[in-house]
């Protein structure tokens, strides 16, 4: 049975159309920032399956999501089949996948993860370097709001259905999660002088 998962599985999403929909921008040739080392421009190569020219991980799609939720590779078939509404006991030949509304869910997601990227940056950036620093107002924001942007982060990715409509629905009320796609977009223009200096000194 669970062989038939994986094949089902393997034979319905690709590496590409798994790390767009977990979140990871990816580029029209394949390329996106490899989740799995400290990855300062795009080396992971996506397709059917994935190759990152950096740390030279490999694999299909299941070892792909495996990796990525630090969860066994039935776990990580089972997510798969659940997140991309895929029948496992369907013949191969016959699977589809099922409309589901992933726009909006995928869009919450990127932008929640965004926002986490630019709040740990944050962080470790502008923390105080002695304990007569005045605190910067981005370090004060981060330490306030990194452990519940990464909470309904997790929930989206992580739980049932129900949990994760409820989400997108409080982040969609009153247009909030626009108002934060917007925000994070000004920010992280403001930062980028700061971001390149950091980078050429590195």
């Amino acid at each position: 049975m669970l062989i038939n998962l994986f094949k089902t599985v393997k034979a319905a999403v690709t590496t590409t159309e798994a790390a767009k929909f977990y979140g990871l921008e990816v580029s029209r040739t394949g390329m996106t920032r490899c989740p799995f080392h400290e990855d300062h421009t795009p080396s992971l190569k996506l397709d059917e399956r994935y190759y990152c020219f950096g740390c030279q991980e490999t694999g299909d799609v299941i070892d792909f999501t495996a990796k990525l939720f630090g969860i066994s590779k039935s776990d990580a078939a089972r997510k798969l089949a659940g997140d991309f509404d895929i029948t496992p006991d369907k013949a191969t030949s016959q699977t589809t996948v099922s409309p589901k509304p992933w726009n909006t869910e995928r869009f919450c997601l990127n932008v929640l993860r965004e926002y986490l990227r630019l709040l740990q940056s944050w962080k470790l950036y502008y923390a105080p370097t002695s304990p007569d620093d005045e605190m910067d107002d981005r370090f004060v924001e981060a330490c306030q709001m990194l452990t519940s942007v990464t909470y309904l982060s997790d929930t989206l990715t992580d739980a049932d259905l129900a949990l994760r409509k409820l989400v997108v629905e409080i982040l969609l009320k009153d247009g909030m999660i626009y108002d934060l796609q917007t925000y994070v977009e000004r920010k992280t223009k403001e930062d980028a002088p700061f971001d390149n200096e950091t980078s050429s000194c590195a």
